[in-house]
């Protein structure tokens, strides 16, 4: 999902610098970090560049949260059943799910999460109800029976309450309770970065996936549902329900699986794709369905566009839908959420300022790359997002490509979206606290993949490694540095300075320079140590040469004053 500013918990936090005394790695938990730390000097490794602008205080649940605990680590989810009744005019909802799970550890306790003020009103195991206790929005079981490593196991957890309302979704997250125009109830969720455990009870962990799900929603006649996946029944209730059975058959992110209620219309197309025939769904509201047909024509090459440049769709087996909702859009896995009032553009603006933006529906193209990246590939830990973002937000630089054919449109787009980047704080957050970092994650993540384009300077070999990240991580959890490694190997150059600039550090690159008779000296400032990124720069006239400055002074033989190319971001100053 796009965010044009900072979650308000971020805003309100005091920014924390850590010094090279005190590293946050990703296999530490922060717990303590209410004194403010200053920093003297420039830190070098990846892991302090990590920790360099942390934001907070952190607290305890923060911690329970966002890492993977002692009550978690020992167990593996590997199915979801997943039963809920929603009542829209109650704004309540009740329900149970199924877990399944492998042990891999041998424990006695398990840590299940559920937001208040939700409630569980019982948990179990083999047929025996099992004690809990409660720790703000995490539950800890005591286990009874014997969890043998290697077994698959489950607990039933049966639940209710009135979710957290969200008041600007899908920004704030929760349950979005909504009218249509005809007065009918519209019903969503969307709890990105909130957390499924908002709604419903679950492994809350970005690096926690089942293999499958089954998502079985009951609601009043004569509304429909629709949730990710496929749709294997509706049953007919005797108290003028229904209810609707999904079932999606691959790996999925809690986050995504998704409920959208309303008096819907429904259409499907066929889409022949590079793994054969997938189907597409649409589901407008039915008093939107004409402008629905209109706009949703550009679900199609919008698909075409990605298929080529990122690999095959990830989700033939559970289709591609898009959903009309009542927030602005989100990528739920195989069922997209959107809300943009079926017009170009985001909300009917450019992001970029340049006219590109126009061209096209911001949420169809940005929330449909995420199936690639987010969905397919996934971040263990929301630290990292920027795998999530900032590739989805280059996917729509790579769509206008896709449009017009042209490279220097697509480059105009994404250099546009450059007066958007705050660096004020680093694109990858601290670990463990479930706190993803700076919202440059989109914009700035989208122009560093712009310049490590630049960089390769081969767009066959370019193509090929978008495609391979989707093929080499098919349905996949990984960090930041498996992405990094990856790039680097696959074109042969050590890109890892380049990637603690710009993700890890707040500095964009600056190229110095001054004029010395026919001939010009250039160095890198405003860099980490060891930063050498090649650029392209201009000596005289419209022809570009590449330069591998470092932070030492060169020289080159140049006509005029140096015009690095845009397509680079980085800044250029020349030395008075």
């Amino acid at each position: 999902m796009h965010r044009l500013f900072p979650p308000v918990g971020i805003l309100l936090r005091t920014v924390i610098l850590i010094s090279g005394m005190v590293l946050l790695t990703p296999g530490m938990v922060l717990l303590t970090p209410r004194i403010a730390l200053l920093t003297s000097g420039l830190l070098t490794s990846s892991t302090a560049l990590q920790a360099q602008a942390l934001v907070g205080p952190f607290t305890h649940a923060d911690t329970l949260r966002g890492s993977n605990g002692p009550a978690r680590s020992w167990w593996d989810v590997t199915f979801y059943d997943l039963n809920v009744t929603v009542d829209p005019v109650d704004t309540a909802i009740e329900g149970w799910n199924r877990i399944t799970y492998r042990v891999l550890e041998t424990a006695t306790e398990m840590q299940i999460d559920l937001q208040d003020p939700m409630e569980i009103d019982s948990i179990v195991q083999d047929g025996r109800a099992l004690e809990h206790r409660r720790d703000g929005d995490a539950f800890f079981l005591t286990l009874e029976a014997d969890q043998p490593v290697g077994e698959i196991k489950q607990i039933t957890v049966f639940y209710h309450g009135t979710p957290l309302a969200a008041v600007n979704p899908p920004w704030d997250g929760g349950f979005i309770w909504r009218e249509d125009r005809g007065g009918n109830p519209w019903v969503a969720t969307a709890n990105q970065g909130l957390g499924a455990s908002v709604w419903w009870p679950t492994k809350d962990l970005q690096a926690a996936e089942p293999d499958s799900q089954r998502i079985a929603i009951t609601v009043p006649d004569p509304f429909e549902e629709v949730s990710n996946g496929r749709l294997r029944s509706t049953t007919a209730n005797d108290n003028g329900t229904t209810t609707y059975e999904w079932f999606v058959t691959n790996p999925i992110n809690n986050y995504n699986v998704t409920v959208a209620i309303g008096e819907y219309a429904h259409w499907q197309e066929e889409y022949e794709g590079e793994l054969g025939t997938l189907t597409m769904d649409f589901w407008p509201l039915a008093e939107n369905e004409e402008a629905a047909r209109r706009q949703w024509v550009q679900a199609r090459p919008t698909l075409q566009c990605f298929e080529d440049w990122f690999g095959p769709y990830p989700w033939y087996e559970d289709g591609f839908k898009l959903i009309e909702t009542p927030h602005l859009g989100m990528e739920h896995q195989s069922a997209v959420a959107y809300g943009n009032g079926y017009q170009n553009g985001y909300l009917g603006n450019d992001l970029s300022g340049t006219g590109q933006g126009l061209t096209w529906d911001y949420i169809i193209v940005h929330e449909s790359a995420h199936e690639w990246w987010g969905n397919n590939i996934t971040a263990a830990d929301v630290a990292e997002n920027w795998i999530h973002e900032g590739f989805a937000t280059y996917a729509e630089n790579l769509y206008v490509e896709c449009l017009t054919g042209s490279q220097e449109d697509a480059a105009e787009y994404v250099i546009g979206t450059r007066r958007r980047i705050a660096n004020a704080q680093p694109v990858v957050g601290p670990f463990g606290v479930n706190n993803d970092g700076s919202s440059d994650m989109y914009n700035k993540g989208a122009n560093l993949l712009h310049t490590l384009r630049q960089i390769v300077d081969d767009d066959a070999l370019w193509r090929d490694v978008l495609r391979g990240l989707n093929e080499t991580f098919w349905h996949s959890i990984v960090t930041g540095e498996d992405v990094e490694q990856y790039i680097s190997e696959q074109v042969g150059i050590d890109l890892s300075r380049v990637f603690d600039q710009y993700l890890r550090s707040t500095r964009i690159p600056v190229l110095e320079y001054r004029i010395d008779g026919d001939s010009a000296s250039y160095r890198w400032i405003n860099v980490l140590d060891g930063f050498d990124m090649p650029v392209r720069v201009s000596t005289g006239g419209d022809d570009f040469t590449l330069l591998r400055p470092t932070a030492e002074w060169q020289s080159v033989a140049a006509r005029s004053r140096l015009r690095v190319d845009p397509n680079f971001y980085v800044g250029v100053r020349e030395a008075r």
